[in-house]
């Protein structure tokens, strides 16, 4: 399992702002305290970043911009509806940034990249972008149909699930697939 976390921490530190709305969202019940807290934490990992001289990612960056824009606009409009939509124009923007071919080479390590196929990367770039979609309109119908209290309920279940789950199914795909490859090349 350490393997696993390891994986996904990179994914998971560029979207750590997200990551926080979504859970503050869902302990508190107020819109406005979560969207603070996301934009502290945006605002801090950014700069943290920056400071250590590290390369900040599409997905970070995007994270961030997303965050300071709807954020701020959520906290000057204090509109429970505005906030709920948000999010699926986030995913929208997250599933077309993840539309560029080889997106997520940059989070597959080096010792693995060198036997994965590549078009299998590739192709789980696309699947996450249909997952996004996907998320995008089930927020929708949520927040139009909803309280912001079975909002959060929901968008603390189905987006995490949904994206651990397809994340374990990449992970043992490729896994696989790598132990194939190792195999077929090693001599008998």
């Amino acid at each position: 399992m350490p393997t696993l976390i390891q994986a996904a921490w990179p994914i998971l530190s560029d979207l750590a702002a997200t990551l926080f709305f979504v859970a503050i969202a869902a302990i508190t019940h107020d819109p406005l305290i979560a969207t603070a807290v996301a934009l502290a934490v945006a605002a801090v990992q950014l700069v943290w970043t920056l400071a250590r001289r590290k390369p900040v990612g599409a997905l970070q960056w995007m994270s961030f911009g997303l965050v300071a824009v709807f954020g701020s606009a959520s906290l000057l409009t204090h509109d429970p509806r505005f906030i709920m939509v948000k999010p699926s124009v986030i995913y929208v923007v997250v599933g077309v940034v993840m539309l560029k071919r080889g997106w997520m080479l940059r989070y597959i390590p080096e010792r693995v990249r060198e036997h994965v196929d590549e078009d299998a990367i590739v192709k789980w770039g696309y699947a996450w972008a249909a997952l996004m979609f996907a998320t995008a309109a089930l927020n929708a119908g949520f927040a139009v149909a909803t309280s912001f209290a079975i909002w959060s309920r929901f968008m603390v279940v189905f987006p995490p699930a949904s994206k651990v789950l397809l994340f374990a199914a990449q992970y043992l795909s490729i896994r696989v697939g790598v132990r194939a490859r190792m195999r077929a090349v090693q001599p008998s």
